[in-house]
């Protein structure tokens, strides 16, 4: 599979008011090419990649939240802002082609109240994004708004907190069962 160095303009073009940015990998760097979109236009995106002709990326193999957190000063510099990024990582079986797709949260929709931010789900568009997302929601504590059945799948349901935050503390004790 390659990545798909044309979906990037196409979607620009179409949606131009949704889209953050596109950056293309250099051909010497590790990094790969990205679409970053807005949040709240995603699901619109999503659908488009999924079912236009120019497109048809009718697999979605991975996502990911990836926790922008300046927990101490020497990260802040190197973080940047404070975020979360939703990383898809989708193919078109067909045309042997990839794309990733971000969109970039807030770390809290309310910082006071700690309330998760929030992202539109795809899982009515693609099968594996109900797993996926159940994971994200689990792990970072990303809501996917619209998700048939969002729950904790990996952490027992009265876990307190997402262990894959930077700023998440492992609790002393769970049911009696000391730890550390």
């Amino acid at each position: 599979m390659q990545y798909d160095v044309e979906a990037p303009a196409r979607l620009q073009e179409r949606f131009a008011d949704s889209i953050v940015r596109v950056v293309a990998a250099a051909e010497d760097s590790m990094s790969e090419p990205f679409v970053e979109v807005i949040p709240d236009a995603w699901a619109d995106i999503a659908a488009v990649l999924r079912d236009d002709e120019a497109f048809r990326f009718d697999y979605l193999n991975d996502l990911c939240v990836v926790d922008y957190c300046a927990n101490e000063k020497k990260t802040a510099k190197a973080v940047g802002d404070e975020r979360l990024e939703v990383v898809y990582h989708l193919s078109s079986v067909s045309r042997k082609r990839q794309l990733t797709v971000k969109a970039t949260l807030s770390r809290w929709a309310d910082a006071d109240a700690q309330t998760p931010p929030g992202l539109p789900s795809v899982a009515h568009l693609w099968a594996t994004a109900e797993w996926h997302e159940c994971e994200a929601y689990d792990l970072s504590g990303v809501e996917f708004i619209g998700h048939p059945n969002l729950r904790r799948i990996l952490c027992p349901e009265d876990w307190v907190g997402h262990p894959l935050r930077k700023d998440y503390q492992m609790p002393l004790e769970y049911h009696g069962i000391r730890g550390r």
